[in-house]
Formats: C-alpha cells, structure tokens, sequence
C-alpha cells in the first residue's frame, strides 16, 4: 500500500525512483544492498512483516525483515553517504499508555512484530546513518488488504458487524503518508525520529462505523471489547502519537483522520463489489 502510494507522489513531483520488490532484493544481503543504493540520494524502507499474528510463529523470519534487514540498508546507506528514511510502526510502544507517546517515549513492544520493530529502530539509529525513522500506525490505502475495504465488504455479505471499541488508534491514509515523507525530504528535516500519522483518535469501532456510513450501509456497527475477539499477538490499546517533531522541523503534522478518510474514502473503496 505504502510503497505504491508514494513511488506516485515521488513521480508527481517529477523525482526520478527506482523502486523494488522482496522479489528483486533481499534488504539483509549487503552486498546487493549496496548496489542498490549506490548513487541515490534517497533511500525510503517501506519493506516489513506485517503479519502481526503470523509472527508469534515466525518470529526470526519477521526479525530478519523487520529488524536485521533495516540494519542492513542503514549501514549501506551510511557507507554510501545516502540518506535513509526508515518507516516502523506504533507497535514499538506497549499501548497501554493514557496519553499520547511522544518521539522520544520509551520502546516496551507486547508483541513479536513490536519486539522486531523495535530492533529495526535501534540497528538505524546504531548505525550513525543520517536516517528518519518515521513511525505510522493504522494504515489504510487503494492496494492491498486494509480495513476500510475489509469492512465495507464484509458489511454488504453480512448486514451486521462487531468491532472493538477498547483500541484507541489514528488511522492513516497510505497517500497521505507519501506525502508526508516527501515534505519532510523537501524540509531537509533534521535527523531523528518523527511520527507520521493522522491527527486526533478513534477507536476501531468509530472508525468502521464511519466506513459502512460512508458506503450507505447504515448503523450496522456494534461495539465490543477485545476479549471478545483472542488473537496470538497482543493489541495495542492506546495508539496515539505526537507530532512534536515534525513541527519542531516546520513540517504539518498530517490533518484530522475523520477528514482525511473523507478525502481517501472515493479511491480508497474504488472497485469494491
């Protein structure tokens, strides 16, 4: 979703990118990496595992892509004197704050994928790389499976859903993100961590509510708590970022999620039957 979204805001603003897929490099094979990174002046990592629930298994697998391989594209883009712009995730925190985690809050992942996350982070940051790590969370966008579409289409075939109303989130549009990115590219924004997710919370019960009115499904929406619903891998239930760093660096924090869903609604749901 990420990756596609912002290879177009890229190309809108006329950049030159060279994109590529798990199937045309391997992020933990240096020496592949540093070919790839040769001559760019600009490096995004939109590669992750993100099957949170897969990784309780496949917990090496994940650390290879989520931790190892980010350590492998800052070292290489170190090297290469290449600036690294590193995304990563809410799933750091432990989610069981009661206000919203700063850039600087402290790392305390409940879950394999948060743990592999985690160490993505500190091998960029180990690597004196001139590196952002931009940390998103709720991501939603046109391609790929993302809940917006999840629920649209399960509120035609069903008629009624259940949704969690106890996890506190900031769902973020996918070309909203991109944009983001390259704002803070333009800004030449300092090195460090910044937070790239949309501004105020729902719950994922609020948000799918919005999802099913938005496609004239009606009050379909029924709340329930996370108990109801056990998964192998531990939710966050407070998600909510700051966006202290991004203003320190003159870059707007991206606008109110309620709005920017409206905006993202039309493409988002675009072909859905």
């Amino acid at each position: 979703m990420l990756g596609s979204d912002l290879v177009g805001v890229l190309r809108a603003k006329g950049a030159k990118v060279a994109e590529s897929d798990r199937d045309t490099l391997d992020i933990s094979d240096a020496e592949a990496v540093s070919e790839k990174v040769a001559g760019a002046d600009i490096v995004v990592n939109c590669a992750a595992y993100t099957a949170v629930d897969a990784a309780e298994a496949e917990e090496d697998l994940a650390l290879v892509v989520n931790g190892n391989g980010p350590g492998v594209l800052a070292r290489e883009c170190a090297k290469a004197g290449t600036r690294l712009i590193h995304v990563s995730t809410d799933y750091v925190f432990s989610g069981v704050a009661s206000e919203p985690y700063s850039e600087d809050s402290a790392l305390d992942p409940r879950s394999a994928y948060g743990r592999t996350k985690a160490e993505g982070e500190r091998e960029v940051l180990a690597s004196k790389a001139d590196a952002l790590i931009v940390r998103t969370a709720a991501l939603y966008g046109a391609r790929g499976t993302c809940f917006p579409r999840t629920i649209a289409k399960a509120g035609r075939e069903r008629g009624s859903l259940r949704v969690v109303d106890d996890q506190i989130t900031q769902p973020t549009w996918t070309k909203d993100l991109a944009d983001l990115i390259l704002r803070l590219v333009e800004a030449d924004a300092p090195t460090g961590i910044y937070h790239g997710t949309s501004s105020d919370q729902t719950s994922w019960f609020g948000f799918a509510k919005e999802i099913v009115r938005t496609v004239g499904l009606g009050d379909i929406v029924s709340p329930c708590a996370t108990s109801d619903f056990p998964r192998p891998a531990t939710r966050p239930a407070y998600s909510v970022l700051k966006h202290d760093t991004l203003v320190a660096a003159g870059v707007e924090p991206i606008g109110n999620w309620l709005d920017r869903w409206h905006v993202a609604a039309p493409t988002v749901l675009a072909g859905l039957t």
